[in-house]
């Protein structure tokens, strides 16, 4: 399995409202896809020092799932919503995660 994470930075104007609709598009997006194994997405805690504002962790299958999923419709139509307005900065990391892992 692979589990991707991306870590959002907004641009300065992006609201608390934007953000939770844009938090509510990608759980009616995840619940859509059933390539996903799992889905998290939110804000950050800022429980330790980061730039990020926001976090989205996806488990999937393999390769071809993960591209399944980045390369959905769904997926481009929450990012042309949503998240070509509102980010300043993006990272993102691919974990393997072998079978029968928890996390």
């Amino acid at each position: 399995m692979i589990l991707h994470a991306a870590l959002f930075t907004w641009r300065s104007e992006v609201t608390p409202e934007e953000v939770e609709a844009l938090t509510e598009a990608l759980e009616d997006m995840a619940a859509g896809l059933p390539v996903l194994r799992g889905y998290r997405c939110g804000v950050n805690l800022r429980l330790r020092p980061s730039p990020a504002d926001y976090a989205v962790v996806a488990l999937v299958d393999d390769e071809q799932a993960l591209a399944a999923y980045l390369d959905s419709p769904a997926h481009a139509a929450v990012y042309d919503a949503h998240l070509s307005r509102m980010i300043e900065d993006r990272q993102a990391a691919q974990l393997e995660v072998p079978d029968g892992t928890a996390l």
